[in-house]
């Protein structure tokens, strides 16, 4: 079933959920690199990267920023605008909100707690939240089952928002507005979810990504560590892993320097809205941190290094299945990362994310060396065509050699496909 759905994970998410319009054309902006050289063939090629960094900004997204990372080498680079109205420019340093990329830190969290002995993987999450998830659901769906979408407890958010349904006919903005300012309860999200029908068996052999499922995991960390899981990630991940500019929002504002991040809601607004203003109560333990591209490349080079997890909770992290994204592709995905396999260029680690407006997607290779970290400020470009499908737009080929171009370095070997 193919909805308009606001939220997709995996590295395909720059398109899975992107099913837009006519993108916004091609603003004049301003576009900066800083890095400390070039090494031979798989180093930080600054000039190709600022030339495909450049690409994406001109095939329609109004502001691009990156960091990649290659060893000690670093480059950084914008493109474009952080605002259609003023001109004012995208930094390589602003903050931006990251979407399901806090998977990755809710799920990390959880993993302390098994260490700590606080929390069993395989555990009914019926043992700990029984108010929540009452009953035989609860009896058969564990922890793991939660990390890795294999519950079988579909996503809230189409019913949190109701307008985006019925793609590409009947979409409207309307829940979008309704709710910017609206403070959703974790527990009203999560009965919305468990009140839809089941996407599958608890435990099966693959899985359907859901919003649900992180949302009870937010749960299951105030459960056992007597705190919120937003107040405990930022004590024992973001803090320890020394990052600066990361955090969940206290209000709908997003406090430091920032884009303005627009909706096109596939070509329903037109031109699209800004939507960087918004209550993030809707996704806090999925889809709720804002961060920066090196604050984003810091915590992944920490995490893959065992500085986050010890190395057996990294190798449960680790061990993927296949999950159907929102949009019904397939995704090699763990507990909370998703694995992205590019032949000579190796294995990559990482996850990406949407929200209304805002894109990220954050990789890193395998040995740790090779990093890159993007974002964009406009969501949902491709049109719907005639089969009710996406039109393919010039946003996807510039997206794609950007991530091309920054993960293999050369440029000649397979991209990441941006289909969160």
């Amino acid at each position: 079933m193919r909805i308009g759905l606001a939220l997709c994970a995996g590295v395909a998410a720059l398109s899975v959920c992107a099913g837009t319009v006519a993108a916004v054309p091609a603003s004049h902006g301003a576009r900066v690199s800083t890095a400390g050289g070039t090494s031979p063939s798989t180093g930080v090629a600054h000039e190709r990267l600022d030339s495909a960094l450049e690409g994406v900004h001109r095939a329609g997204i109004p502001g691009v920023f990156a960091e990649v990372r290659d060893g000690d080498r670093v480059w950084r680079g914008a493109s474009g605008v952080a605002d259609l109205r003023t001109g004012r420019p995208v930094t390589a340093g602003l903050r931006h909100r990251v979407g399901s990329i806090t998977k990755t830190f809710t799920a990390a969290a959880v993993m302390q707690q098994v260490e700590r002995g606080r929390i069993r993987l395989d555990a009914p999450i019926g043992e700990y939240l029984p108010h929540l998830v009452p009953g035989e659901r609860g009896r058969r769906i564990t922890v793991r089952m939660l990390l890795n979408h294999t519950s079988g407890i579909p996503d809230y958010i189409p019913y949190a928002f109701p307008s985006i349904q019925g793609f590409p006919s009947d979409v409207s903005s309307k829940s979008l507005d309704d709710n910017r300012f609206k403070r959703f309860r974790p527990a009203e999200l999560i009965e919305l979810g468990l009140a839809a029908p089941p996407a599958g068996e608890p435990g099966g052999p693959t899985g359907v990504y859901s919003n649900t499922n992180y949302a009870l995991l937010g749960g299951l960390l105030e459960r056992v560590t007597g705190s919120s899981a937003e107040e405990y990630i930022t004590r024992n991940v973001i803090e320890p892993a020394g990052l600066r500019h990361t955090g969940f929002p206290d209000g709908p504002r997003i406090k430091g320097p920032h884009s303005r991040m627009y909706e096109a809601l596939w070509g329903v607004l037109d031109p699209p809205r800004d939507y960087s203003v918004y209550n993030m109560s809707w996704v806090m333990a999925g889809a709720g941190l804002v961060s920066t591209m090196d604050d984003l490349n810091r915590f992944y080079g920490r995490l893959l290094g065992g500085g986050i997890v010890g190395r057996d909770s990294l190798a449960q992290m680790q061990r993927t299945i296949p999950v159907r994204a929102l949009d019904g592709t397939t995704i090699q995905y763990g507990l909370g990362l998703h694995r992205v396999d590019l032949g000579e260029c190796g294995t990559f680690w990482g996850h990406d994310g949407t929200v209304w407006g805002a894109g990220t997607t954050s990789l890193t290779r395998a040995d740790g060396r090779r990093q890159l970290s993007v974002a964009i400020n406009l969501m949902r470009w491709n049109a719907p065509d005639t089969s009710g499908g996406s039109r393919h737009h010039p946003i996807d080929d510039a997206l794609s050699a950007l991530h091309r171009q920054a993960l293999c370095g050369d440029g000649r070997e397979g991209g990441v496909p941006h289909t969160p």
